[in-house]
């Protein structure tokens, strides 16, 4: 299969200081990847390389077998959609209007096509966000605004969705709703890269995790490999172990 995505000596400083260091890493379609680390292991650096939000990387990261920052960036944007950890808006836009934003990179006109308004429409079902759609997006909770970026970042019907700490301010029962939801999309097709402090999520949800520490990558595997106790032992300075759930489901255990 071929790579969706290709770094090869990918280096990124702040200040002087080396932040990543990424010898290799490919990913491939029909993939939910989570990417693994402490704080400033490089989890969000590598995020933004991979959605064209940071100039002046040292190596190459290639998208489709072109280099991240030689593409036009609305034939980008129609391939690949990034969702923050954090949106601020500070103009009364309602929670569809926020969605109506992720067709920017088909829009010809200023009026929404019937297209635009069938993705829109399936993107908030699929998030469980059309109950506040005519509501101030400013008003919403934390949880809600995390959830309506996401839905405008699936009506862009991206081939690549990247992902920085999508649970954020999530409930647990939203916590999961997404996580199944992203891992079904990955299934469809989609390739998902997710960066996450949760080891439980990603180990019950991703294909594969990549852990990183202090920008390099320490383990690229399955869950079951990627995140052996000897590993988070030094990558997180914690005790863990791997549990199984009664459907098949990986969840880290931490020990006192």
């Amino acid at each position: 299969m071929t790579a969706l995505y290709s770094l090869r000596d990918a280096r990124m400083r702040y200040n002087g200081a080396e932040v990543l260091r990424v010898d290799a890493l490919d990913f491939f379609p029909a993939q939910m990847v989570s990417l693994v680390g402490p704080n400033g292991a490089g989890k969000s650096t590598l995020l933004g390389i991979m959605a064209g939000l940071r100039a002046g990387y040292a190596g190459h990261c290639l998208f489709s077998g072109r280099e991240v920052s030689r593409w036009p960036r609305r034939r980008f944007a129609r391939s690949v959609s990034f969702v923050p950890q954090t949106v601020r808006l500070d103009f009364p836009f309602t929670a569809e209007q926020v969605v109506f934003m992720g067709r920017t990179p088909y829009c010809d006109g200023l009026f929404e096509s019937p297209e635009d308004r069938h993705a829109v429409q399936r993107a908030m079902e699929l998030t469980d966000t059309l109950a506040f759609r005519t509501r101030d997006f400013r008003s919403l909770s934390g949880g809600e605004r995390q959830r309506v970026i996401l839905a405008s970042a699936l009506a862009q019907q991206p081939e690549v969705l990247l992902l920085d700490e999508p649970a954020t301010f999530l409930d647990l029962k939203h916590q999961l709703a997404i996580h199944r939801l992203l891992r079904d999309l990955s299934r469809q097709g989609l390739l998902i890269v997710a960066a996450t402090h949760d080891l439980s999520l990603a180990a019950a949800y991703s294909h594969r995790v990549v852990v990183l520490h202090r920008g390099a990558v320490v383990a690229d595997a399955p869950p079951a490999e990627a995140l052996q106790p000897e590993t988070v032992r030094a990558v997180f300075e914690v005790e863990a172990r791997l549990q199984q759930g009664s459907k098949g489901a990986l969840w880290v255990l931490y020990d006192d």
